[in-house]
């Protein structure tokens, strides 16, 4: 199993930007899939944006035209750019990678988190 270590959080001013990462180590076959969900405290976790090893992506309505993600292969890092960021988009991100090793069993590892606070 391995690890995800997140970067790149913080607060801007609604309208700015910010990027995300996160970075995989650790020993596994291979990596299907990698993304980012958000939580506020006391709501449900949303998938915001993830992103197969074939480069499928898929987004959150709310944050589609907004919110880039892509993948560094080689790097098992996932970047998410986040630009003209409103407010209902503070919460704490967290990131995720779908495992598989070479048995074939799956494991979904998580990231600690990292706060996105966006003010008007």
């Amino acid at each position: 199993q391995g690890q995800l270590v997140e970067s790149g959080g913080g607060l801007v001013e609604a309208g700015g930007s910010l990027e995300l990462h996160c970075a995989h180590s650790g020993s596994i076959y291979t990596i299907n899939a990698m993304g980012w969900y958000r939580q506020a405290r006391g709501k449900q976790r949303d998938l915001v944006a993830s992103i197969t090893k074939d480069n499928y992506t898929s987004y959150l309505d709310t944050v589609k035209g907004r919110f880039t993600i892509s993948w560094a292969n080689a790097k098992n890092t996932v970047t998410l750019q986040m630009n003209n960021l409103k407010n209902e988009d503070t919460d704490a991100y967290y990131c995720y990678a779908d495992e598989r090793d070479r048995e074939a069993r799956l494991n979904r590892c998580w990231g600690q988190g990292t706060q996105v606070n966006v003010s008007s």
